[in-house]
């Protein structure tokens, strides 16, 4: 580990895969670090900007706090995690690839994080077609470096596409030793690895000016099948800070980033954001959700407008906010612009 990881693309052995020459690391850790005591972490207390309008808006993320992306297969994942690549205000970024395609690793470095991205970041790519162990361990790896620079008081965004992968890789190795399979094929060493992993990002112990560093984590989880109860997918939602889940449905309708709003929670949201902010999003889920309901009457023209005051206003407001939550993938909304823009959509049309 050390500054000049900084940069540069690396195995799940720490080996050069860049062709840039041998890394010179400020000094060797363990892969498995000692728990942090609980009491000794900084709460999560500051706004962290990923230029996501829909995130920054509905789903408010801190500083320190761990997000999982629930999707299926080809539903925008990657993109939206390069969007935050690109957009998130850290310092640091530590990207792990673990399990994916290995042609994606050239393309995550080459057209999402750009030079500019890769310079602040650190990429550990452990491909599908590396052992199980390897897998693993390339996990524990990019875990291993957002620590480090953590410790050196800085605000790192951890990015690990995928929990899901990281998971299957404990599966192979579990049933390769002999381990009974339990829940759907998964033994339950598979249950026991994912807190140990997750548990290690987050805020760190506050520093001398009463601020340390930070680990912002988002890993993506596949469902199998769309199935939002796949035994990983319901293991990863108890164990991290909130979930985006991406809906398919949207993703085929033309409708980008695919964030299924009424699904998804940020659990430190309540503690971050301020009462208008809270006013606002309560009324966006409830105007969204009746419109929701109601689109199928709405669609084949059943419904008379003025039998429902609030369905009238959903149907109103519903451009609008259908609006809000599409960005396309090279346009940046900060916090600020993202919140006053949902307060925007509940004034008067001519205001």
């Amino acid at each position: 580990v050390g500054q000049a990881m900084l940069g540069r693309v690396v195995d799940a052995a720490g080996r050069p895969l860049d062709g840039r020459g041998p890394i010179v690391a400020d000094r060797e850790v363990t892969l498995s670090a000692a728990p942090i005591n609980p009491l000794q972490r900084a709460p999560i207390d500051s706004v962290l900007d990923v230029g996501v309008r829909a995130i920054n808006g509905m789903l408010t993320v801190g500083r320190g706090q761990r997000m999982g992306l629930f999707a299926g297969s080809g539903v925008g994942k990657s993109v939206l995690l390069g969007m935050m690549a690109r957009y998130t205000s850290a310092e640091i970024i530590v990207v792990g690839l673990i399990g994916e395609r290995g042609r994606e690793v050239k393309e995550f470095i080459d057209h999402t994080l750009g030079e500019e991205g890769l310079a602040r970041s650190v990429v550990v790519a452990a491909p599908a077609d590396n052992s199980p162990l390897m897998r693993l361990q390339g996990a524990a790896y990019a875990t291993c470096l957002a620590e480090y620079f953590r410790d050196q008081g800085k605000d790192v965004l951890l990015i690990m596409d995928s929990l899901t992968r990281y998971a299957m890789a404990q599966r192979e190795i579990a049933l390769a030793v002999g381990e009974p399979p339990a829940t759907k094929g998964y033994p339950p060493s598979v249950f026991a690895k994912l807190p140990a992993l997750v548990e290690r990002a987050g805020n760190g112990a506050p520093g001398e000016n009463g601020r340390g560093g930070s680990i912002t984590a988002f890993y993506t989880v596949l469902s199998e099948g769309d199935d939002q109860q796949d035994p990983i997918a319901d293991s990863a939602r108890a164990i991290l800070d909130g979930h985006v889940v991406l809906s398919r449905s949207l993703a085929e309708a033309g409708h980008y980033p695919a964030i299924d709003i009424e699904a998804s929670i940020s659990r430190a949201m309540t503690s971050l954001i301020t009462p208008a902010q809270f006013d606002s999003v309560r009324k966006f889920k409830q105007m969204l959700s009746r419109y929701q309901r109601n689109r199928d009457l709405i669609s084949v023209g059943a419904y008379a407008a003025g039998h429902d005051l609030q369905l009238d206003q959903a149907i109103a407001l519903y451009p609008r906010m259908e609006a809000y939550l599409q960005q396309g993938m090279h346009e940046r909304s900060g916090y600020g612009d993202s919140v006053a823009h949902m307060q925007r959509i509940f004034e008067p049309q001519g205001a």
